[in-house]
């Protein structure tokens, strides 16, 4: 599988296995641990987490997975997300969810994340949204002296805009390496409304969460689209949603489809995007059926 450099020592997967839903049903050391396999067996080996995700929860199951498996933490990438802050879990006594990406939470945040994890270290740290009340100046000192430390080999966002992100980015010595954002057939804005612009014109990667807008594109909201990705799909022998993968990966941009789901048949099959080489026309039509409008 294709590779893309990260930050200086550290590259990624071009495919990565989403975590959003790993506390979901069976989430034993075994199980989580084969979900990797799966993953590792076509060579995905970045892991997509966050802090917030199964309400705290997550990033303990899979460190009850690599805890149960030695090794199994030096064949992956882990990428994990902080400074969403919601009354639930470890945070269940706040009154109100809000966004804090003051220094003390956000090293309190990875600490935790290090222990849940049991690593001595995450490879990308995102900061999750952008927070209205960010001091750039302290957000970004944190971050700097994590990378600093080992604790974090790279920093990134997600869900940034382009002017979240500069204001972060001035306040760094070190490079920010990515912005995730929501981009797929269901969530085309950043093509054109300067979000994946901004990240080609740096030559940052771009990783897209919810490329498949969370199964909404195999229910009524994707209907128009069903059609045409099966179509495109009997050229190749893959199912429509290995077609809008690959949508995003016959790209120039450097996007990284960051895809979770819990079924081990379709974690096998993540792959199966590479199967497909789509030409511009075929981006297009997909496009034009996705915007809903003719593009001039």
């Amino acid at each position: 599988m294709q590779r893309v450099d990260i930050a200086k020592d550290l590259s990624f997967s071009r495919l990565v296995y989403g975590l959003w839903r790993i506390a979901e049903g069976d989430a034993s050391p075994k199980t989580v641990q084969a979900k990797i396999e799966a993953c590792l067996a076509q060579g995905i080996t970045t892991m997509d987490n966050a802090d917030i995700y199964g309400g705290y929860t997550a990033e303990a199951v899979l460190g009850g997975a690599l805890k149960a498996s030695p090794g199994l933490r030096d064949r992956i990438e882990i990428v994990t997300k902080c400074g969403i802050v919601a009354p639930m879990g470890r945070h269940s006594a706040k009154r109100v969810k809000h966004y804090d990406t003051s220094a003390q939470h956000i090293r309190a945040s990875v600490e935790a994340s290090l222990r849940d994890m049991g690593t001595d270290h995450v490879d990308l740290l995102l900061v999750h949204r952008p927070d209205p009340m960010i001091d750039p100046e302290e957000t970004g000192r944190v971050l700097d002296d994590l990378v600093a430390e080992g604790k974090i080999v790279a920093a990134g966002v997600s869900n940034f805009r382009p002017h979240d992100f500069t204001l972060l980015q001035s306040n760094m010595e070190t490079w920010l390496a990515t912005n995730q954002i929501e981009l797929g057939l269901l969530a085309t804005e950043p093509f054109t409304n300067g979000d994946l612009a901004f990240l080609q014109e740096r030559k940052l990667p771009v990783m897209a969460w919810s490329p498949l807008g969370g199964g909404r594109l195999f229910s009524e909201a994707g209907k128009p689209l069903l059609s045409a990705l099966a179509t495109i799909g009997q050229r190749f022998g893959v199912d429509g949603s290995a077609v809008a993968i690959a949508w995003l990966l016959a790209h120039p941009a450097n996007i990284l489809p960051v895809l979770g789901t819990n079924n081990l048949d379709r974690i096998a099959a993540i792959s199966d995007a590479e199967k497909v080489e789509l030409d511009r026309q075929d981006w297009f039509a997909l496009f034009e059926t996705a915007r809903g409008y003719e593009v001039p």
